[in-house]
């Protein structure tokens, strides 16, 4: 889908250098860039939902040693 992504001038400067010093495009670091974010959010979320069932099923344990 296109779209229209428009940058302040010195973030722009400066993917414009990262760009030419890694070979490759804008395009190709702000697809990169965005991948790793949502990558990043996606594990984010499922560590955290990993917790709350740990922490559901293992409450009595955790509270035993809490007193402890």
């Amino acid at each position: 889908m296109a779209m229209t992504l428009r940058l302040p001038e010195d973030l722009d400067r400066k993917l414009e250098a990262l760009a030419a010093a890694r070979g490759t495009s804008k395009h190709a670091l702000v697809v990169e860039g965005t991948r790793m974010l949502v990558d990043l959010e996606t594990k984010t979320d499922i560590v955290i939902e990993v917790a709350a069932s740990v922490r559901a099923r293992y409450a009595d344990l955790l509270k035993r040693l809490e007193d402890a």
